[in-house]
């Protein structure tokens, strides 16, 4: 219940309906206060471009029961940023983590994206990626109305999460309560230039969107589109890691240097249909679909070099440990043509029904269903100077570590000569059992996700006429979620094995340079279309590597919630007190399928395994709002939420070793059987949460907030050894005494705590002077920690995903139809998720960064020119710092592990609405 009277600003922006998205109960209350100002003053009253959304945002912010930050369009099809990523990772407290240098996934209050629920239009989305975190690049902000950040619960939020919940939100057509039709094209170009031949480093986007009202406004329909081809390139420096030598210092073990180019091709479809032909009866049809493919070239020279038969010759340089400058000789380099291939889908449905039986009583039913399928295609091609570790001519490479960047390197070959270097495996990668241990030329990667998600809600509401209490809402969610991923890979052999190949002239391609770390041009060809070709034997690698079949899973998620919610609104000694207390009782029924994998005589033995189980969790929530002053608000959040566990980490599957020498010990602690892998029990994370935040609202395009937090973890979930039941296993040979073994397994063990500040300062220069009118800034910073331990005598743990220092700022100008802004996102080091080894997910230390993205436009409706009215264009620069991407080992930042340099994007586009 909104307790702050709506200005003739807010009516104004409210009327024009860009607050038709999903916060009815505002919506509802601005009409009944529109009804009290004069229609001729709201008339006159017009605010556009980024201060339009920032009101409407603050609108949303001041009328929740709960503590939540939004973000609002400026106009149909515009929000403030170039993806809906980068526009939620301006809010405060929260953070996003770039991937290939775009926002991908967020953090909410310092927790991983593993603790966030994402939501679309209220109901829960599924994920493309490995577990449950989505990734918000696949929904195009063209097609989005709004977000709201929910950062404390009430018992109707059916989708929580410790982190919070993210819900993205389309337009409502009937609410929006006129036609439009708005048209944007942008076109994009990267300053790093076209990295890789055959490569772009120009792209284009586009949309349009359409809204419109019949019968008499009883039926609405809203249909958009948004296309986009964006080039991204990168130079990038990968160390293998730093070993330590005999003398104590630690020197580089080897580098996988490449630059990249990738384009992203995204087609995305929203279409809602929305029916109310009486005050009674209301239905609405949402359809979202999202076609997201990335293509990238990368090319590169693999340097083996202290885990090698290169030796690093005497005289390095070391300093504080570290060898920072040397030479290695006979160092066998490899070089790499590959191409990796991503094709996803998202797609989501949503029907809801609602009807007014009187006066008093509401009933609501929704249905929805989410989709979403991921195919990566992953092909290494191999080259270099011989067949096999130690043939062929080895190099002899200087090196120099520069910081930040990695290394520079003083090679002595011709990487770029095609008649030296040939394609074929330059060292023994193979396995030496279904290929020759030369006879890896290449490899393919081919992981595979498909999530699916079904739930129906059914609830009701009961207006109560006087009392403290409002209304009374009560009803039932019910899911049936099933996600499961195949993780499969191939050896490449050339079929004219052992014989290296030169690359033909029809494949072969100008040299890539790798002027970067000094390594100078590189060979070039197109591995893709020699691979299609037919020029390639393949081999699975599952036959021989456990690993393949125990990261292919299925789980699978019944999910039941009852909730009820009371609604305050009353007064206590004249001071408006509003919120909600509640219940949910969450019952889940889960299971997982999986392998269990042991290696026999150098082969793959897989059987299936599977388990799983049952848990029921009380979640009470109190949201009290006090109106302490006039536009000043205090509010009081205690909550107990949960997040469920990873579903990888849910696999069933075991990859165990089976000692035969042991078969007759009968102690545990030295068992035949060891082994790692999954928990099918795994409870979820559980939290008690106590939030407090006070809010002073100036006027309708300013205020200021504080927000304290403090998380109470009941639990954290750890890989611990526990005794795994063996009994179902056949071996070969004499049955061994001991069935049981000691296994390493995800498993809840003890919590913790995260607590944090958050601030946020949102002003106008008209607020001071008239000479300021059009300038305004919003700032937000967060300070964040925690305390989580495995036992009481080990060291905190750092959490993944938490920044301990979040500073967002945004200084703009817009009059006259001039807009002029600058952003900037800084956020300290964290443990972030990045691509490993055959494209699985790895923990690293990210080193704290600060983005900078800057905009120019103007909107021709504030000219003189009436033809040209509801046009605007936009010049854009993303990353216009060119801030790397960078991580590191060992907690020494010369040990870069990751260094990603990505240019800038400029982004020139216009907008038509009409």
């Amino acid at each position: 219940m909104m307790n702050f009277k709506p200005s003739k600003v807010t009516l104004a922006l409210l009327s024009s309906g860009f607050m038709a998205l999903s916060t009815s109960a505002l919506a509802q209350e601005a009409a009944e206060g529109e009804n009290k100002v004069e229609e001729k003053a709201v008339e006159v009253i017009k605010v556009t471009g980024l201060r339009r959304s920032l009101a409407l945002s603050q609108a949303v912010k001041m009328s929740s029961s709960s503590v939540v930050e939004a973000i609002s369009a400026e106009d149909i099809g515009k929000l403030p940023d170039a993806s809906i990523a980068e526009s939620i990772a301006r809010l405060p407290g929260i953070t996003a983590q770039r991937l290939n240098g775009r926002a991908n996934v967020v953090s909410i209050r310092g927790l991983s994206p593993d603790f966030t629920t994402a939501t679309l239009n209220g109901r829960e989305q599924v994920s493309v990626g490995d577990n449950r975190g989505v990734e918000f690049d696949q929904y195009p902000s063209e097609l989005l109305g709004g977000v709201v950040i929910y950062k404390t619960p009430d018992a109707s939020l059916m989708s929580q999460g410790i982190g919070g919940t993210v819900d993205m939100q389309t337009i409502r057509p009937l609410s929006y309560g006129k036609q439009a039709f708005a048209v944007g094209l942008r076109y994009e170009e990267n300053d790093l230039g076209a990295l890789n031949a055959g490569s772009s480093d120009s792209g284009e986007r586009g949309s349009f969107s359409y809204i419109d009202q019949f019968a008499d406004n009883t039926i609405g329909v809203a249909i958009g589109y948004a296309h986009m081809s964006s080039p991204n390139q990168e130079e990038r420096w990968e160390a293998w890691g730093y070993p330590e030598l005999d003398d104590g210092n630690q020197v580089l073990g080897g580098a996988k240097p490449y630059v990249r180019s990738s384009e992203l091709e995204r087609d995305g479809w929203m279409g809602v249909v929305e029916f109310q032909p009486n005050d009674r009866f209301h239905t609405i049809v949402d359809v979202y679909y999202s076609d997201f493919k990335e293509t990238q070239l990368l090319r590169g020279i693999e340097i083996p070099l202290a885990w090698s038969g290169a030796q690093l010759q005497p005289g390095y340089t070391a300093e504080n440990g570290l060898v920072t400058a040397g030479q290695y000789n006979d160092v066998m380099a490899v070089m790499r043509n590959d191409i990796n291939i991503r094709d996803s889908e998202v797609t989501s449905l949503g029907w809801n029904l609602e009807y007014v039986l009187d006066d008093n009583w509401t009933v609501e039913a929704d249905l929805s269903y989410s989709k979403a399928e991921r195919v990566d295609f992953g092909l290494e091609s191999y080259s270099g100077t011989g067949r096999g570790s130690g043939v062929g001519a080895s190099d002899n490479i200087g090196f120099e570590l520069t910081g930040d960047g990695g290394a520079v390197f003083s090679p002595g070959l011709d990487y770029s000569d095609s008649d030296l270097m040939k394609i074929g495996a330059p060292l023994s990668w193979g396995n030496g059992q279904t290929i020759a241990g030369d006879a890896q030329d290449g490899f393919i990667n081919r992981p595979s996700i498909e999530d699916e998600l079904k739930a129906i809600r059914l609830s009701a509401e009961r207006v109560m006429d006087s009392g403290f209490i409002s209304s009374i809402e009560f009803g039932v969610n019910y899911s049936e979620r099933e996600k499961s991923k195949d993780n499969s890979g191939d050896y490449l052999t050339l079929n004219n094995y052992p014989d290296l190949m030169t690359v033909p002239d029809e494949y072969l391609l100008s040299p890539t340079s790798l002027d970067f770390i000094g390594m100078g041009d590189m060979l070039s060809y197109d591995s893709w279309a020699l691979y299609k070709d037919g020029y390639y034997t393949e081999t699975s690698e599952g036959l021989t590597v456990s690993s393949r079949a125990t990261d292919s899973w299925l789980v699978k998620e019944e999910v039941t919630t009852a909730y009820v919610q009371i609604n305050l609104d009353t007064e206590w000694q004249e001071m408006p007190i509003s919120g909600n207390f509640g219940v949910q009782v969450v019952s889940t029924d889960q299971s997982s399928t999986g392998n269990g994998v042991k290696i026999e005589d150098g082969l793959v033995v897989a059987t299936e395994l599977s388990g799983g189980d049952k848990y029921t969790e009380v979640l009470p929530s109190l949201n009290l709002n006090f109106e302490v002053a006039e536009e000043q608000m205090l509010r009081l959040g205690i909550s107990r939420t949960l997040a469920r566990a990873r579903m990888d980490q849910m696999n069933a599957g075991i990859g165990y070793d089976y000692d035969t020498n042991l078969a007759g010990s009968d102690d545990l602690n030295n068992s035949p059987w060891t082994g790692k892998g999954g928990n099918p029990e795994l409870q979820p994370w559980l939290a008690k949460q106590y939030d407090l935040s006070y809010e002073y609202y100036l006027g309708d395009e300013g205020y200021i907030s504080v927000a304290g937090f403090y998380k109470d973890l009941e639990n954290y979930i750890f890989n611990e050894y526990s005794v795994y039941d063996f009994s179902d296993v056949p071996v070969s040979g004499d049955n061994p005494t001991l069935l049981q073994g000691l296994v390493e397994q995800p498993k809840n063990g003890n919590g913790g705590n995260l607590h944090g500040i958050e601030m946020t300062l949102s002003l106008t220069g008209g607020m001071f002077t008239d000479v300021l009118e059009g300038f305004g800034m919003v700032i937000s910073g967060a300070i964040t920690d925690s305390k989580v331990k495995e036992n009481a005598d080990s060291d905190p743990l750092a959490l993944p995903g938490l920044s301990k220092k979040v500073l967002n700022a945004t200084v703009y100008y817009e009059n006259s139809g001039f807009e002029a802004r600058v952003s900037s996102r800084y956020r300290s080091e964290f443990i972030g998720e990045v691509t490993g080894r055959s494209l699985s997910r790895n923990q690293r230390l990210v080193k704290g960064e600060l983005v900078v993205d800057a905009q120019l436009g103007y909107d021709f409706s504030e000219s003189n020119f009436d033809s040209l009215d509801g046009l605007s264009i936009q010049l854009q620069v993303n990353n216009l710092t060119d801030e790397p991407f960078t991580t590191y080992e060992n907690k020494d930042a010369r040990q870069v592990k990751d260094h990603q340099v990505y240019g800038r994007n400029f982004m020139l586009g216009m907008n038509y609405k009409f």
